[in-house]
Protein backbone atom coordinates (compact mmCIF):
# COMPACT_ATOMS: atom_id res chain seq x y z
CA UNK A 1 0.00 0.00 0.00
CA UNK A 2 1.44 3.37 -0.92
CA UNK A 3 2.40 5.60 1.96
CA UNK A 4 0.58 8.87 2.47
CA UNK A 5 2.54 11.94 1.40
CA UNK A 6 1.88 15.30 2.97
CA UNK A 7 -0.25 17.30 0.48
CA UNK A 8 1.82 20.41 1.23
CA UNK A 9 5.03 18.58 0.27
CA UNK A 10 3.38 17.34 -2.92
CA UNK A 11 2.18 20.85 -3.85
CA UNK A 12 5.60 22.35 -3.04
CA UNK A 13 7.41 19.81 -5.25
CA UNK A 14 5.04 20.44 -8.17
CA UNK A 15 5.35 24.20 -7.77
CA UNK A 16 9.16 24.09 -7.54
CA UNK A 17 9.50 21.86 -10.60
CA UNK A 18 7.18 24.08 -12.64
CA UNK A 19 8.72 27.36 -11.42
CA UNK A 20 12.31 26.29 -12.08
CA UNK A 21 11.69 24.37 -15.30
CA UNK A 22 13.13 27.20 -17.45
CA UNK A 23 16.44 26.95 -15.54
CA UNK A 24 16.96 23.38 -16.75
CA UNK A 25 17.16 21.90 -20.25
CA UNK A 26 14.16 19.59 -19.65
CA UNK A 27 11.35 19.07 -17.21
CA UNK A 28 13.02 15.79 -16.24
CA UNK A 29 16.16 17.64 -15.15
CA UNK A 30 14.09 20.08 -13.09
CA UNK A 31 12.21 17.18 -11.50
CA UNK A 32 15.50 15.45 -10.66
CA UNK A 33 16.82 18.59 -8.96
CA UNK A 34 13.65 19.06 -6.92
CA UNK A 35 13.66 15.35 -6.00
CA UNK A 36 17.20 15.62 -4.62
CA UNK A 37 16.34 18.80 -2.73
CA UNK A 38 13.11 17.49 -1.18
CA UNK A 39 14.16 13.86 -0.66
CA UNK A 40 11.37 12.43 -2.82
CA UNK A 41 11.69 10.09 -5.79
CA UNK A 42 11.74 11.55 -9.30
CA UNK A 43 8.95 9.23 -10.39
CA UNK A 44 6.68 10.47 -7.61
CA UNK A 45 7.19 14.08 -8.61
CA UNK A 46 6.68 13.23 -12.28
CA UNK A 47 3.34 11.54 -11.46
CA UNK A 48 2.29 14.45 -9.22
CA UNK A 49 2.98 16.91 -12.04
CA UNK A 50 1.01 14.77 -14.51
CA UNK A 51 -1.95 14.63 -12.08
CA UNK A 52 -1.70 18.38 -11.46
CA UNK A 53 -1.87 18.92 -15.24
CA UNK A 54 -5.03 16.79 -15.38
CA UNK A 55 -6.54 18.67 -12.43
CA UNK A 56 -5.70 21.99 -14.12
CA UNK A 57 -7.38 20.86 -17.34
CA UNK A 58 -4.22 21.08 -19.46
CA UNK A 59 -4.04 17.30 -19.91
CA UNK A 60 -6.83 14.77 -20.49
CA UNK A 61 -7.58 12.26 -17.77
CA UNK A 62 -9.49 11.61 -14.56
CA UNK A 63 -9.20 14.48 -12.09
CA UNK A 64 -8.44 13.95 -8.42
CA UNK A 65 -11.97 15.03 -7.52
CA UNK A 66 -13.52 12.52 -9.93
CA UNK A 67 -11.25 9.78 -8.63
CA UNK A 68 -12.17 10.56 -5.02
CA UNK A 69 -15.88 10.57 -5.94
CA UNK A 70 -15.59 7.16 -7.64
CA UNK A 71 -13.77 5.77 -4.60
CA UNK A 72 -16.44 7.17 -2.26
CA UNK A 73 -19.24 5.71 -4.40
CA UNK A 74 -17.57 2.29 -4.56
CA UNK A 75 -17.25 2.27 -0.77
CA UNK A 76 -20.90 3.29 -0.36
CA UNK A 77 -22.00 0.65 -2.89
CA UNK A 78 -20.08 -2.06 -1.01
CA UNK A 79 -21.65 -1.00 2.31
CA UNK A 80 -25.14 -1.00 0.79
CA UNK A 81 -24.62 -4.46 -0.70
CA UNK A 82 -23.52 -5.76 2.70
CA UNK A 83 -26.49 -4.08 4.40
CA UNK A 84 -28.85 -5.63 1.82
CA UNK A 85 -27.38 -9.08 2.35
CA UNK A 86 -28.63 -9.28 5.96
CA UNK A 87 -32.37 -9.14 5.16
CA UNK A 88 -31.88 -11.47 2.18
CA UNK A 89 -30.20 -14.12 4.34
CA UNK A 90 -32.83 -13.65 7.06
CA UNK A 91 -35.69 -14.13 4.59
CA UNK A 92 -34.07 -17.32 3.27
CA UNK A 93 -33.66 -18.60 6.83
CA UNK A 94 -37.25 -17.85 7.84
CA UNK A 95 -38.65 -19.21 4.57
CA UNK A 96 -36.88 -22.48 5.34
CA UNK A 97 -38.33 -22.52 8.85
CA UNK A 98 -41.86 -22.16 7.48
CA UNK A 99 -41.50 -24.80 4.74
CA UNK A 100 -43.30 -27.97 5.94
CA UNK A 101 -41.11 -30.17 3.75
CA UNK A 102 -38.01 -29.22 5.74
CA UNK A 103 -39.58 -29.83 9.16
CA UNK A 104 -39.16 -33.01 11.13
CA UNK A 105 -41.97 -35.50 11.72
CA UNK A 106 -45.15 -34.07 13.23
CA UNK A 107 -45.77 -34.60 16.95
CA UNK A 108 -49.09 -36.39 16.34
CA UNK A 109 -47.45 -39.18 14.35
CA UNK A 110 -45.01 -40.20 17.09
CA UNK A 111 -46.04 -43.03 19.45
Amino acid sequence: MPKKIDPQLRARCVRLARDHQQEYPTLTAAVAAVARQEGVSRESIRRWIAQADVDDGTRPGVTSEESAEVKRLKTENKRLREDNEVPCRASIFFAGELDPRTRGPALSSTR
